[in-house]
């Protein structure tokens, strides 16, 4: 662990010195670019369903991934810190197997807010990794704070798709972007009834390793349910 703990020392570095690369992605006729690293690593696989300038609307097939445990935090960073540190030992080998895992992408965050906008209010953090089709019909190594987890929960959703390193305030704003794409559209009242008006969570997904200072593709992601 003491390397990893050095590793992830390095990812909050790297993310100060190059947070701000990149510019946001567009959406073409044929829906976003294939990220670089999906053409290296196993991609969980989705189907575009619409898309347009500022977003795209996926349907995705359910496959088995592994969850970290629930983290409650007042930061992002902190919260899916955790949690990544944690799968990312799991895919060294730190399992009961003793078993290495293939890197895959993207890593996704769940972030349930909180009901209350107060500065130190806390949210819950889950982070999962896509498990390889090696393990998509085999059980996966075991490990007492991973457990395996059948996604997505929801099939369908609305996605905006942005460069750089993730941060605290960058999240929320490409969040509350990918909500103003969507105004007027079937898709912003489909997300609506799916969560009964109440707070909506969303998903982070990431598909560069913390150390690829270029190229980085990330994604925000709006749940739901199509009727």
């Amino acid at each position: 662990m003491g390397l990893v703990r050095k590793d992830f020392a390095l990812v909050v570095i790297a993310m100060a010195l190059f947070g701000s690369m990149l510019c946001e992605g567009k959406a073409n006729s044929k829906g976003f670019e294939v990220p670089p690293n999906c053409k290296k690593l196993e991609c969980s696989p989705y189907q575009v369903i619409e898309s347009q300038k500022d977003y795209e609307i996926r349907s995705y097939k359910r496959a088995l991934w592994v969850s970290s445990p629930q983290i409650n935090s007042t930061s992002y960073n902190d919260g899916s810190g955790k949690g990544f540190r944690i799968l990312f030992a799991y895919f060294l080998g730190k399992n009961k197997q003793l078993e290495e895992i293939n890197m895959t992408a993207p890593v996704l965050v769940d972030v349930n807010p909180s009901n209350t906008t107060a500065p130190s209010s806390t949210s819950l953090y889950t982070v999962y990794f896509y498990l390889p089709q090696k393990y998509q019909k085999i059980s996966p190594p075991v490990a007492d704070q991973v457990r395996p987890v059948t996604l997505p929960k929801r099939k369908y959703a609305a996605v905006r798709r942005f460069g750089g390193f993730t941060n605290v305030t960058d999240i929320p704003s490409q969040v509350t972007a990918l909500r103003e794409s969507l105004k007027g559209t079937p898709w912003e009242s489909a997300i609506a009834k799916t969560y009964g008006g109440g707070v909506v969570p969303y998903t982070v997904a990431g598909y560069n390793s913390p150390f690829e200072p270029v190229n980085r593709v990330n994604e925000v992601l709006l749940w739901f349910d199509k009727s």
